[in-house]
């Protein structure tokens, strides 16, 4: 039903496409004119041959979007369409590999954020910051597999998976290694790398609180850096400066409260089933 819900959907934006071109292009019509009008007005009157053009202009395009939206309320699978998730969701989603993604600090309520800034201190990669705001774009990650492992778009990812997450605006990995991190001095957490360039710094290992066995919206993880065995890590600890008021992104070795994340809004894709 979701699938036929968003086929229906995509369907009405077309129909709505095609009354908007339709009314555009009488607006390009001047209104008919009798035979008596007055000389100086039907020098106005578009010629015959042009109305013509206009008119099969118009039900040709007619056509177009009308056989584009029954291709699509017609043949587009119906098991495969992505949700989009809020932070307000009432849970239980899984989260698929191929899911774009905000993580939310779980004490602060901060989300996982980069950008286009490096550190001055330390690797001098691309930071990585914890941003209050909800709507920012570049608090989005895309969640994937390992390159050598057989895990597909799709699949659900289950406890001590190994993962990677890629920065949806800027297109490099959620990295640490053993640099001080600017404020706190712990394990440096950064954005490195590229689409086709990834190292075994960018890989980390999920861990799920309680029982669940895959990773779902409502569940509280932790991910674990497999080079370094730090934690994911934010803390109350800002930046005053470049970065102001963004909280501290690092990496520790202790499990604590503190190391606790949520998947909050994003696009998921659903869990593949083969047929």
């Amino acid at each position: 039903m979701k699938g036929s819900g968003t086929r229906i959907a995509s369907v009405r934006i077309l129909f709505q496409a095609i009354i908007a071109d339709t009314k555009l292009l009488q607006s390009w019509l001047p209104p008919a004119t009798s035979e008596a009008t007055d000389s100086s007005d039907s020098d106005l009157e578009i010629p015959f041959w042009q109305r013509t053009w206009f008119i099969v202009l118009l039900l040709a395009m007619a056509i177009t979007f009308f056989g584009v939206a029954m291709f699509m309320l017609l043949t587009l699978d119906s098991d495969y369409v992505a949700t989009p998730v809020s932070a307000a969701n009432d849970g239980g989603v899984q989260i698929t590999y191929g899911s774009v993604i905000k993580l939310m600090h779980e004490r602060t309520k901060f989300r996982l954020h980069s950008h286009d800034v490096p550190y001055g201190s330390g690797s001098g990669q691309q930071s990585v910051t914890g941003f209050q705001g909800v709507d920012d774009a570049n608090s989005y990650w895309i969640v994937k597999p390992t390159p050598d492992s057989s895990a597909k778009q799709g699949d659900p990812i289950k406890i001590g998976s190994v993962i990677r997450l890629l920065h949806m605006r800027t297109r490099k990995w959620l990295h640490s290694h053993l640099h001080a991190s600017p404020i706190s001095g712990n394990m440096e957490v950064s954005c490195f790398g590229g689409d086709e360039q990834s190292d075994t710094g960018d890989h980390w290992r999920l861990e799920i609180e309680g029982s669940g066995k895959t990773w779902q919206q409502d569940q509280k993880v932790r991910l674990q850096h497999v080079d370094t065995a730090g934690y994911l890590h934010s803390h109350d600890k800002k930046y005053s400066r470049i970065a102001g008021g963004q909280q501290e992104v690092c990496g520790v070795r202790d499990k604590k409260a503190d190391n606790i994340w949520l998947a909050a809004e994003g696009v998921y894709l659903p869990v593949f089933e083969s047929k």
